[in-house]
């Protein structure tokens, strides 16, 4: 790491890596295998990060490397239209069916950047509301947190950020449909934008009426309402939060799983409002890497694999983790609340499930920082962060349920 600290910015290529959640030095990775990630010293770790979430599969499935490899050794990079664009489109569109037409990126921050500026030339306006603890991506419009009330406009939390664009963005609770009532109609917005389920925050599901009340809300204001289903697209359930959820996103932001490891995204939605999407309208969007025949092949494999018999048997196995977890924590008299949905979920160190971020932040960091190294040292990896999701692949099996469930 010593070298690391010299070329990178902390040493890493992404801030959470650096364990500054949970102090410490973070580990390099060597190699991953099925459930397992190993570091350079050799040690396994049963893995609940995988890579943030991409790893529905686990590490280096064979479907995905073969499908890698063939599509390697036709090339790297076209720079023009391929039958693998059209092949992983239509695995999405058959799960996703709302999803009329979409348009491939390489990252999620380039995907609900881009959804939000086809909202607002789809609405003529330029106002968009977040929610607190629901991270977007590391575009300017996302990086804003809510001032002194729901009611404040957002000031910018990363230097850089010009605070006149950040008073575009409007910040509620979580959870809290009066407060967005309240903000939309006093601020016309082009946006709703949510993480059906939240992954950033650790793990928060939505209140029963809370997303159908997003939908309501959109609809009697004009604005438009935008899933980042980056994390959880594929996870919370087969089809995503539509199917978990039963409400529907005028447009949506995919990501992580629809690569399988390797850099993707989407974001797509009513034909109507895609239509605006150039060079079919006049929302400038493009990128050099966008439809990569190497991710789409990543993905293309990764989805066909993930059938819903699949889907179903990992979500089997992450209920019984979480549920024997919760036990775990109530024989030895410990403040734990846990949850999943698909094959996504979290904990908290507290009493009662967190519906919003505030609530979140009021469970014991301390707790889980001690948590964190001590099962580190028993060879189980998990986020390096109170504040994230964790997720479970087709590779954990019943055997790597019960060590995770012995060594806690």
């Amino acid at each position: 790491m010593a070298r690391a600290r010299e070329l990178f910015p902390g040493g890493v290529n992404s801030p959470v890596r650096a364990f500054g959640g949970v102090g410490g030095e973070p580990f390099v990775a060597e190699r991953g295998e099925g459930a397992y990630l190993y570091d350079v010293d050799g040690r396994a770790y049963i893995d609940f990060v995988l890579s943030w979430g991409p790893l529905v599969l686990g590490h280096a499935p064979a479907v995905v490397l073969d499908a890698l490899d063939a599509a390697m050794r036709r090339g790297t990079s076209f720079g023009v239209p391929t039958g693998l664009e059209v092949e992983l489109a239509e695995l999405i569109v058959a799960r996703m069916p709302h999803l009329e037409m979409l348009r491939f990126v390489s990252s999620g921050t380039e995907a609900t950047m881009s959804a939000i500026r086809v909202a607002r030339a789809y609405t003529g306006r330029d106002a968009i509301l977040k929610f607190d603890g629901c991270y977007h991506g590391h575009a300017d419009s996302f990086l804003v947190s809510a001032g002194s009330g729901v009611a404040t406009l957002g000031l910018p939390n990363s230097p850089g950020v010009p605070e006149a664009l950040a008073r575009l963005t409007l910040v509620a609770p979580f959870n809290d449909l009066e407060a967005v009532e309240r903000l939309a109609r006093a601020h016309p917005l082009a946006a709703i934008v949510v993480e059906p389920a939240v992954g950033n925050s650790g793990f928060i599901l939505p209140d029963e009426d809370f997303l159908p009340g997003l939908r309501r809300i959109a609809d009697a204001t004009g604005a438009l309402l935008v899933f980042d289903e980056v994390m959880t697209g594929f996870r919370v359930a087969y089809g995503g939060a539509r199917e978990r959820f039963g409400v529907t996103a005028d447009l949506t932001a995919l990501g992580k799983v629809i690569g399988g490891g390797v850099p993707v995204a989407a974001y797509g939605g009513r034909r109507e409002v895609m239509q605006h999407v150039a060079p079919q309208g006049k929302v400038y969007q493009a990128g050099t890497l966008s439809g990569n025949p190497l991710a789409m092949a990543a993905g293309a494999a990764t989805l066909r694999a993930l059938t819903p018999a699949v889907h179903d048997a990992v979500a089997v196995r992450t209920a019984r983790l979480v549920e024997g977890w919760r036990e775990i924590a109530r024989r030895r008299g410990v403040p734990l609340t846990a949850s999943a949905s698909g094959s996504m979920w979290g904990f908290f160190f507290r009493e009662g499930a967190p519906r919003t971020y505030d609530e979140a932040k009021d469970s014991d960091s301390a707790l889980f920082r001690r948590f964190f190294h001590a099962a580190r040292e028993r060879g189980v990896y998990l986020a390096p962060s109170p504040f994230e999701a964790a997720f479970m692949s087709a590779a954990h099996g019943d055997r790597e349920i019960d060590l995770a469930l012995e060594r806690m």
